[in-house]
C-alpha cells in the first residue's frame, strides 16, 4: 500500500551557480555571484545535518544551475560533504549535470575521484546559430569534445538536446540528431523549447522579438527524434528520454515510479513520508535562512492517499511501458478505473491512451499531447 513509506533511496542536490543565465531558463540559479560559493557549501552542510544521521542511497544526482561551474576544490568539498550524509550503496548511480565548456581534465578528475559514474551534458545543439539563439556559452566544437572526453571517463554519458528554437527548421534539428547519434552518448533527453513566464524569452515573446514555431513543425521535430533515435538503437522509455540498453537514468526513474527522495539546496523539492516540500527558490533567501538556523522550506503539503495515487498514475504514464493496473491497485489501494474512470475512458476513446491486458500506456498520438492529458487525471 502507498501509505507505507519506505526511507528514500535517492537524493538530489541543487547547485545554483552558473556563468550566466540563458534567456529561456526558469531554473533556480544565480549567475555572476561566485562570491556566495563558500556560504553555499557551508549552508549545504548545515541543511544536510538536519538529517541527524546518514542515509544510504542507490542514486545521487547533482543538478543546477551548473554543478561543474564550482572550482575544483569547492566541487570536491561538495562531493565529500554530500557523500558523508548520503553514502552510496553497491551498484550506485551518481549523476552530475555539466556544462560542456566546464569539462576540463581537472574537473573530470575531481568527479571521477568522487565516485561520479554518470555525467549529463547540457549541450542543447551542435548548431552554432542555434546555440547563439539559445544564449549558450559553448561552441559545437566544445560539445563534441566534451562528449568524447566524458565517454572516456564515465560509465554513462547523457546529452540534453532542445528542439523548437526560434527560427529553427526541421533539417537543422535532424542534423542535431544525426550528430548526436554519430557521437553515440549512452542517453539522450530531447525537450521542446518552452517560453516560461518571468524569463527574458517570455518578455521577448510578448514584444514580438521572438516567436514560437508552428505547432505542426514542433510535432514533426518530436516525431523525428522518436523515429531517428529508435532506428539508431535507443530505447524510448519516457516521454523525453531515450537510452541505450542498460543506461536509463535510474534516479529519474525514482520520480516516475512515485518513490520518495531526499533533496537539499535552493529550490530543491523532496518527497519524504508522503510529504512534498520545496525550499525557497531564491538562493540568497535560502542561504540567509539556513545560515541563521531557520527552515529553508517555502512550500509544504501532505497529499492524501487518493491524491498520491493520482500523482503516481501520472508519473507512471510518462513511461512508455505505462502502468500495470494490478500492480497499481496493490501498491495504492485504488483501482485505476475507480480513481480516474471518466477521463480514462475519454483518453482511450480519443486514442491517446491504449489498454493492453492489464496495462495502460500512452499511444504515439498521446505522446504528442501528453502534457494536456495529465491535468484530467490529477483532479478528483
Amino acid at each position: 500500500m502507498i501509505d507505507a513509506f519506505p526511507v528514500p533511496r535517492a537524493a538530489y542536490v541543487h547547485v545554483p551557480f552558473c556563468r550566466h543565465r540563458c534567456g529561456y531558463c526558469n531554473f533556480t540559479l544565480i549567475a555572476g555571484r561566485d562570491d556566495l560559493i563558500d556560504a553555499y557549501l557551508q549552508a549545504i552542510g548545515l541543511e544536510l545535518a538536519t538529517l541527524r544521521s546518514p542515509h544510504e542511497v542507490d542514486t545521487l544526482f547533482f543538478g543546477g544551475g551548473t554543478p561543474t561551474h564550482l572550482p575544483p576544490d569547492e566541487l570536491r568539498r561538495l562531493i565529500d560533504t554530500v557523500r558523508h550524509w548520503f553514502p552510496l550503496a553497491d551498484g550506485y548511480e551518481f549523476s552530475v549535470e555539466a556544462n560542456p565548456a566546464d569539462l576540463s581534465d581537472e574537473v573530470v578528475a575531481v568527479l571521477t575521484a568522487g565516485g561520479v559514474n554518470r555525467i549529463s551534458l547540457g549541450g542543447q545543439s551542435f548548431d552554432a546559430r542555434k546555440l547563439g539563439v539559445l544564449e549558450r556559452d559553448h561552441t559545437p566544437h566544445d560539445l563534441c569534445r566534451a562528449v568524447e572526453q566524458a565517454k572516456r571517463a564515465f560509465a554513462s554519458v547523457s546529452l540534453d538536446l532542445i528542439f523548437g528554437a526560434p527560427g529553427e527548421m526541421l533539417a537543422a534539428w535532424q542534423a542535431d540528431l544525426a550528430e548526436a547519434i554519430r557521437l553515440r552518448p549512452h542517453h539522450l533527453s530531447t525537450y521542446g523549447l518552452t517560453f516560461e513566464r518571468g524569463t527574458p524569452y517570455w518578455s521577448r515573446l510578448l514584444s514580438g522579438e521572438l516567436g514560437r514555431l508552428d505547432e505542426e513543425l514542433e510535432r514533426a521535430m518530436y516525431a523525428a527524434a522518436i523515429d531517428t533515435l529508435a532506428a539508431a538503437g535507443f530505447d524510448h522509455y519516457e516521454v523525453s528520454n531515450f537510452a541505450q540498453p542498460g543506461h536509463r537514468c535510474r534516479h529519474n526513474e525514482t520520480y516516475w515510479a512515485g518513490d520518495g527522495y531526499w533533496a537539499v539546496g535552493p529550490g530543491a523539492a523532496r518527497y519524504v513520508e508522503g510529504r512534498r516540500e520545496m525550499n525557497h527558490r531564491s538562493t540568497t533567501t535560502w542561504l540567509k535562512r539556513v545560515l541563521a538556523g531557520e527552515s529553508p522550506i517555502a512550500e509544504s503539503e501532505s497529499l492524501d492517499a487518493a491524491d498520491r495515487a493520482r500523482e503516481m498514475l501520472v508519473f507512471g504514464l510518462r513511461r512508455l511501458s505505462g502502468v500495470d493496473r494490478c500492480e497499481f491497485a496493490a501498491r495504492t489501494g485504488f483501482e485505476v478505473e475507480a480513481l480516474v474512470g471518466k477521463p480514462l475512458d475519454r483518453m482511450l476513446s480519443l486514442g491517446l491512451l491504449a489498454a493492453e491486458g492489464t496495462r495502460v500506456r500512452l499511444t504515439r498520438e498521446g505522446l504528442f499531447v501528453s502534457d494536456a492529458i495529465w491535468p484530467h487525471f490529477l483532479s478528483p
